[in-house]
């Protein structure tokens, strides 16, 4: 798949309320979305024909659009089912799922509050966000330059294509280095995030995870919470500074394309794949699709 270009795939794409040939699924040059990044979206995974907590992330895109002031034409319910019909139409079990919502091409300025507001769903096949055989040692973090924005400067409780920008420009620059993905401080000089993805540490048996206070509480960040919660590890969301890397033993990265990921070194900072991680990274298996979960090695 990584050789063929995307607007290139096979089979159909839902798009207004309709499906569409993938190949026909078009957009005009002059897209308010295109220009002023008035766009939301949705990262969610199916395995086994079922999409993970399909619901939750419908209401995620239906919020993140109120944030960026305005509605999405469908409800979550049509929502939820068109994705739902998509996935059988596409004939995936295990696949990748992407709804987003934008502002289309009737005004273009900053100002668009007339635009039609447009939705699409894709689905395709999306193994690992990470190269498995590296993954299963630990990725390796660059730390990024750019930072989180302040809550005062961006709507950052929205995931927001314009908020992306700065995540691609410190992916971009730390594959250039040979790293996998990069950290992210916060405004505050505060460790936030990777670019895509929310971050834990672990030391002596306790779990320590930033306060999403400017970036996304994501739906798989809480659902490991409460994965390892179950397994009565203490959870601590705080704040963390930089320089407390030092002492971490462990850190995994957390999302829907990213799952449960081991991370073994953060630009100085070097930490173990341990027992907590493996044991996490083998519930969030077994949460997501029951029938293939493997025992933690």
């Amino acid at each position: 798949m990584a050789s063929v270009p995307f607007d290139q795939l096979d089979g159909f794409i839902w798009m207004d309320g309709q499906f569409v040939k993938w190949a026909d699924a078009k957009i005009h040059v002059l897209t308010h979305g295109l220009h002023y990044a008035s766009a939301v979206f949705e990262g969610e995974r199916a395995y086994g024909g079922e999409i993970f907590k399909l619901t939750e992330h419908t209401e995620r895109l239906h919020e993140s659009a109120r944030i960026l002031g305005f509605g999405i034409p469908y409800s979550v319910a049509e929502i939820d089912e068109a994705c739902r019909e998509l996935l059988k139409k596409q004939g995936f079990k295990d696949a990748y799922v992407r709804p987003i919502a934008w502002r289309g091409s009737e005004q273009l300025g900053v100002s668009a509050q007339g635009n039609k507001i447009h939705c699409a769903i894709a689905i395709w096949q999306w193994p690992s966000y990470f190269d498995p055989a590296q993954k299963l040692k630990g990725i390796r973090l660059d730390l990024a330059e750019y930072r989180r924005p302040d809550p005062r400067t961006a709507p950052s409780k929205a995931k927001a294509a314009g908020l992306y920008m700065i995540c691609t420009l410190s992916k971009h620059a730390a594959e250039a280095k040979g790293y996998s993905d990069a950290m992210m401080l916060d405004w505050r000089g505060q460790v936030a995030e990777a670019t895509g993805a929310n971050i834990f540490f672990v030391k002596d048996g306790r779990i320590h995870t930033p306060t999403p206070d400017c970036f996304l509480d994501g739906i798989t960040r809480r659902t490991v919470i409460d994965l390892a919660r179950r397994r009565d590890f203490d959870v601590v969301e705080r704040t963390i500074q930089p320089e407390e890397m030092e002492g971490f033993e462990q850190c995994f990265l957390t999302g829907t394309a990213a799952e449960v990921t081991p991370v073994s070194e953060i630009g100085p900072y070097r930490f173990e794949v341990g027992e907590i991680v493996k044991t996490l990274m083998n519930d969030y298996t077994a949460e997501v699709q029951p029938k293939r979960a493997i025992a933690a090695e």
